[in-house]
């Protein structure tokens, strides 16, 4: 890794709060893909982002410390609208951090990265206008325990986009039968399991209407049998065209839902490709060591 720049200890951003969806008011239909044809390369049947149009994310030789330990080196990283990309890695391999930098949740220390037309990296109003565009899920759900659900999902809309009461929580209902909690409209998060807890948390995210879903880790803090709701609920908004970028060993989602497979390994990408490609053709060692130990005998290149 290089040594960091002078100047002294980066900074690292302060906490963000406990509901992060609260702070994100959105723009656009999150069901809207954007239209063309498919990306050559890709071998995702589903695949609808542009070839060769202008990225919704351009990430240009990131680099970000934490201390005197750099966590992102060089990144470089464009995603298409409507483009589906799972990030997988070793521990420590820099993945979360890097989403997080997508809405600035973490400050980079060189490069640029632009969302949808908006500079990142540029700071002040530059951030509350890509967190307008940006939805994020968390490991930990991040909802409020004092409101019920239903209040989770209208906080933002009301105190961000100033919608009235009744709009909101009509909003809140269709995304929650979205995800198919309906029912669960009126208990608090305590009363839920962390299935349904996690799929509150896609439904307030897309109360925003966001361009692009970011997902960290959305299912390591779940007991096996609730993994398969989460992950059916981020296919069904796959197949809606969502923008996604999505940090997971969930590698039989990455296989048949992701366009693209982007693998990371001491703070830099090492390989992506299509999954097809990766999985079974993978080029670095490193990827091939970590397929080995994550993929069972026969799912092994």
């Amino acid at each position: 890794m290089s040594t960091r720049p002078p100047g002294g200890a980066p900074g690292v951003q302060a906490p963000v709060p406990e509901a992060p969806g609260a702070e994100a008011p959105g723009a656009g239909a999150p069901g809207a893909a954007a239209s063309g044809v498919q990306a050559p390369g890709t071998d995702s049947p589903r695949a609808s982002h542009k070839a060769g149009g202008e990225p919704i994310i351009r990430m240009e030789n990131v680099d970000k410390w934490f201390g005197s330990f750099q966590v992102l080196n060089g990144i470089d990283l464009a995603v298409q609208p409507g483009e589906r990309i799972v990030i997988c890695g070793p521990s420590g391999s820099g993945k979360s951090t890097l989403i997080r930098c997508i809405n600035r949740l973490e400050t980079v220390q060189s490069g640029r990265i632009i969302v949808d037309g908006i500079d990142v990296t540029a700071g002040g109003r530059n951030i509350e206008a890509v967190r307008r565009e940006v939805g994020m899920v968390f490991q930990q759900f991040n909802l409020f325990p004092h409101l019920t659900v239903l209040q989770n999902c209208t906080l933002a809309p009301m105190r961000s986009r100033g919608l009235e009461r009744p709009e909101a929580e009509a909003i809140a209902m269709q995304y929650l039968t979205r995800v198919r909690i309906p029912e669960q409209a009126g208990k608090y998060p305590a009363h839920l399991s962390g299935g349904q807890q996690q799929r509150v948390a896609i439904a307030r995210a897309l109360c925003m209407n966001p361009k692009v879903m970011l997902f960290d880790e959305p299912t390591s803090a779940l007991d096996p049998e609730m993994v398969k709701e989460v992950l059916d609920t981020m296919i069904a908004l796959a197949d809606d065209g969502m923008t996604m970028l999505c940090v997971t060993h969930e590698m039989g989602f990455a296989r048949s839902v992701a366009d693209r497979v982007v693998f990371m390994a001491d703070g830099r990408i090492v390989e992506q490709a299509p999954p097809g490609e990766f999985f079974d053709r993978p080029k670095d060692e490193r990827t091939r060591a970590f397929l080995g130990q994550i993929l069972r005998p026969e799912q092994r290149p």
